[in-house]
């Protein structure tokens, strides 16, 4: 039908290539992505497409049969699928979730829920909210090949990579069953699948030429179909959809790997037609929900959009699969009393061997809503607008193509079991009606507009033949044949019978000859004859043809075909009636058997009353619009003299106004006397008061100077006496900034010396042990001295006694002891020198320590160089305590005490020791004669050595005090203590 390309003009000219197209859920609309992520919208009855939304990037696969019309799905590069909607073109929702590109969408056949298939995972989507409800996961070893939904069922079928299929419970996912893959020497990896309308059979296919048929009602492998040597792998499946075959598919379109698709029949195994080729190759397809068309892309990148039409015309012979014909089909109808559901609009298609004349169709479509049949709304009240719709449009196309049709009364009646059952498709409707009025309406047009009699006077002929009691029943009551017979023909029985029943018995009416009809009609009467035959007013017959009433249809069947065969000739309507004769295709032949002149004059009467009509509605309409014209006349009138009256209103009331602004202005002018009034009383006060307060202000002003020549003598001599005391001391905040900077120091010189003292309090301990430990050795030697002495004495005086008999020997005792004696005076001189270099080095250790302290204490001074004579003072006070302390400490353990156990050991052995008053040394006489006495004068050296130990002490103190002495800053003069 068309091929469209989406081409880019330019200096590079190129073509977009198109990857996805997806009809709606009518088959009229078609939605095209291309690999730019442009999405497209043809409108394929309108003949216009619209571009509706860009995503950007390519799209992988697109749904356009929604539960809301507008909306379409598309899966992106990005693995996302989102929501558009083509008539606002704004995205709907964005849903994520897979991880891979995603291959399918499947749609339920509500539109509420949606199924994205991708190689690793399949989702399941609620498309009222857009949220996730289940997410199928496999092992990635198995693979996902599709999941689908099937049609017009709650089941969903899973096919994975390795050849197993599941099918699930919609409501609770769980599994129904699982198709287990046939065993065969090749195996067939299903690659491609499709399944029919009716969900019933399932078709798979690979990399091969075999098609696999499944039965899904028995999960079992029904057949294997194999394509011609040329297709090597299959591609793409899809159902050819019929409107008469009940959803039970029997044409399949096979995609191979050669870019054909072929159409086959499952059932015969015949190639039906195909499209594509070689050097035009198509990619994918997809087939619209109608069965109409075929939208194929081509490997070129362009789309294909075909007629099925068109394509099956040729190979459309009016055959049923099998090679079944009328008399076959009679046989198995009378087996079974009816056809199978989902064979019997196929089996009606054949029978009355449709041409589906869509040119000649369209023609008569395309003039329109015939005037007959504009205001039908009226005379038949239909709930559903779109029946109401398809019976206007085939009522029209009937009118156009006979005027008879336009001037017909019951044409609804008739028409509508036809409009109902084929809604979906009105060319297939409009010719089921056509072929029903040109074969099972024979002679119905002879008298018109009267009933056909000669019709009905056939029809009372078989039944005074076959039943004449019931027959002299009705012409006892005056029920005639436009009675008992002509309300059944006209609604074609439709007002008597079920839906089924009229299904079974037009099974039974189109498989015969068109006397059939008439002879069921009879058979129902005769059927009824027990509760005929109890009526007995004319209302209860009329009544009773047209409301249904409780009468076996399978009994009126069987006495239809009885009267069929028992009827005489001379009397049989077959003889009266033609064959059946199928419309003519290409264009429908002409009906014309009625009186032409009085439909021509009922047309124009009609016509003329149209017409009359019409003028009386535009006269009353221009009544209307008169009678509108003056009560809008008579609404301005009164619209004007009501804006008059308030006018006249508005000026009494300016009037008023103006009156009380005259008052008003009186009142002004009085108001403004007496504010002058107050003014003038006003400038008075303000006048005393401006005097009071500047002689108030005067007043303050001769104080503030008395009080600021007080302040200034005040300051001129609190000057003069700080001028004074600055000579001689520091200014007052100079001297607490300074007190403050001295008490730290104070502090921290104070905790230093505290350190120091202990230091050389422990020190000094240290050295006083070491002197008591060396006065005691000393003590022991001379202890051992003197016990030598006492021995040697009590020796020589023994001696002295024998002086008249040893006078040698005495003199050389006594030279002994002196030798002894300065023996040990020797070691105590090494021991006092090894004393010495102790204390040495003590007193070298102490001046390098004074020496670091002085470097420090040098630069205390720099930073303490603001301290005052007060700071000197106290630290004199402390360092005399702390002298002090030091002295009584060093005179209760130090060399006094030693000294006075010398002096307390020298009376013990005799000898007198004699102090200096107010010294604590032994006089030179007095070492000389201790030393002038042999006896005594180990004594003598001992009382100088200790005279020496205590004038080093004496040094020492002289020292430490020094040292303190000079640790203290100067005191600071007052030219460096302030500055200007």
């Amino acid at each position: 039908m068309v091929n469209i390309i989406h081409s880019v003009q330019g200096y590079h000219s190129r073509t977009i290539h198109f990857l996805n197209v997806a009809f709606d859920s009518s088959g009229d609309s078609l939605l095209a992505g291309d690999r730019q992520g442009n999405i497209y919208v043809f409108d394929l009855n309108g003949n216009r497409f619209n571009l509706v939304q860009r995503t950007m990037q390519a799209c992988t696969a697109l749904a356009f049969n929604l539960r809301r019309k507008t909306e379409f799905l598309v899966a992106l590069a990005d693995y996302s699928v989102k929501c558009f909607d083509t008539g606002t073109q704004e995205l709907v929702s964005w849903m994520r979730g897979h991880e891979s590109s995603v291959s399918s969408i499947s749609v339920h056949g509500s539109g509420k829920y949606a199924i994205t298939t991708s190689t690793d995972t399949a989702q399941l989507w609620d498309l009222d909210t857009f949220q996730r409800i289940r997410k199928l996961n496999v092992r990635q070893s198995v693979g996902i090949q599709k999941v689908f939904f099937l049609p017009l069922s709650n089941t969903i079928l899973s096919c994975f990579k390795d050849n197993s299929v599941f099918a699930w419970e919609f409501d609770t996912l769980h599994c129904k069953y699982q198709l287990s893959p046939p065993v065969e020497g090749s195996v067939l990896f299903y690659k491609v699948f499709a399944v029919t309308r009716d969900s019933r059979t399932l078709v798979a296919g690979g990399k091969s030429n075999h098609l696999h048929l499944w039965c899904l009602e028995l999960k079992q492998l029904i057949r294997i179909i194999q394509m011609p040597e040329k297709v090597r792998a299959v591609r793409h499946l899809e159902f050819l959809p019929d409107s008469f075959d009940g959803g039970s598919n029997q044409v399949l379109g096979v995609l191979s790997q050669d870019n054909i698709m072929r159409f086959i029949n499952i059932e015969t195994c015949k190639l039906l037609f195909d499209i594509g080729s070689p050097e035009e190759g198509i990619s994918t397809a997809v087939i619209s929900p109608n069965g109409q068309y075929i939208a194929s892309v081509m490997e070129n990148g362009s789309l294909n959009l075909y007629s099925v039409q068109a394509l099956t015309q040729e190979g459309n012979k009016n055959e049923l699969p099998g090679g079944l014909n009328k008399k076959r089909l009679q046989a198995l109808l009378k087996g079974f009393g009816e056809y199978p559901a989902k064979y019997r609009m196929f089996v009606w298609r054949s029978l009355l061997q449709l041409p589906e004349n869509h040119l000649a169709f369209s023609s008569l479509i395309d003039r329109g809503i015939h005037s007959a049949f504009v205001n039908i709304q009226k005379e038949y009240p239909i709930k559903s607008g779109k029946l109401l719709r398809v019976l206007q449009r085939t009522l029209s196309a009937l009118a156009h193509w006979s005027a008879v049709f336009a001037e017909t009364p019951y044409m609804p009646l008739l028409a509508f079991p036809f409009v109902k059952l084929f809604q979906n498709n009105q060319l297939i409707c409009f010719e089921v009606v056509a072929t029903v009025v040109v074969n099972f309406c024979q002679h119905w047009f002879e008298y018109f507009p009267n009933p056909p009699i000669n019709v009905l006077g056939m029809m009372e002929n078989v039944l005074a033949h076959h039943d004449k009691e019931l027959l002299q029943h009705l012409i006892k009551y005056n029920v005639t044949s436009q009675v008992y017979a002509w309300p059944l023909l006209e609604t074609l029985l439709s007002e008597v019978l079920t839906r089924e029943e009229w299904l079974k018995a037009f099974d039974n009416i189109f498989s015969n000859h068109p006397s059939y009809f008439l002879m069921i009609v009879i058979a129902y009467v005769i059927c009824s004859r027990a509760p005929l035959l109890h009526c007995n007013q004319a209302a209860d017959f009329e009544y009773f043809f047209h409301h249904r009433n409780n009468v076996d249809i399978n009994l009126v069947i069987k006495e239809a075909y009885r009267l069929m065969e028992a009827t005489p000739l001379d009397i049989h309507p077959q003889q009266m009636l033609d064959d059946f004769t199928p419309l003519t295709k290409g264009q429908y032949p002409v009906f014309n058997k009625y009186p032409m002149f009085i439909v021509n004059y009922q047309a124009q009467k009609w016509e003329k009353i149209r017409q009359d009509e019409i003028e009386y509605l535009r006269e009353r309409q221009l009544a209307h619009e008169s009678e509108a014209k003056a009560q809008e006349q008579k609404a301005e009138d009164e619209a004007w003299y009501q804006r008059q009256k308030l006018l006249q209103e508005a000026e009494e009331q300016r009037q008023k106004i103006l009156l009380e602004e005259e008052k008003l202005a009186e009142q002004r002018q009085r108001l403004a006397v007496v504010k002058r009034e107050l003014k003038v009383k006003e400038l008075q006060l303000l006048d005393a008061s401006r005097r009071r307060f500047l002689n108030y202000q005067q007043d303050q002003l001769q104080m503030e100077l008395k009080r600021l020549n007080d302040e200034i003598a005040r300051k001129a001599s609190m000057r003069q006496q700080e001028t004074i005391a600055v000579q001689d001391t520091e200014p007052e905040s100079q001297k607490q900034l300074f007190e403050q900077h001295l008490i730290k120091d104070q502090e921290a010189v104070t905790k230093e010396m505290k350190e120091e003292v202990e230091a050389h309090r422990r020190k000094v301990d240290l050295e006083d042990q070491r002197v008591q430990r060396l006065i005691e050795i000393d003590k022991e030697e001379i202890q051992k001295a003197q016990t030598v002495a006492e021995e040697n004495l009590a020796r020589a005086e023994q001696k002295h006694t024998d002086t008249d008999w040893r006078p040698r020997h005495n003199e050389q005792d006594q030279e002994e002891c002196y030798r002894e004696i300065v023996k040990l005076l020797h070691d105590n001189r090494v021991r006092e020198a090894e004393l010495l270099k102790a204390m040495r080095e003590a007193e070298e250790k102490k001046q390098e320590d004074v020496v670091q302290n002085k470097a420090q204490l040098e630069e205390e001074q720099k930073v303490a160089a603001a301290a005052n004579g007060h700071r000197k003072q106290f630290l004199d006070d402390k360092m005399n305590d702390e002298l002090e302390l030091a002295e009584k400490l060093q005179r209760e353990h130090g060399c006094f005490e030693r000294l006075c156990d010398l002096k307390a050991r020298c009376t013990e052995r005799g000898v007198e020791v004699q102090q200096v008053p107010g010294s604590g040394n032994i006089s030179h006489n007095d070492l000389s004669t201790l030393a002038s006495s042999p006896h005594n004068r180990s004594r003598a050296e001992l009382a100088c050595r200790e005279q020496e130990l205590m004038a080093k002490v004496r040094q020492l103190r002289r020292r430490i005090t020094s040292r303190a002495r000079a640790r203290l800053p100067p005191a600071p003069s007052p030219a460096t203590a302030w500055s200007p």
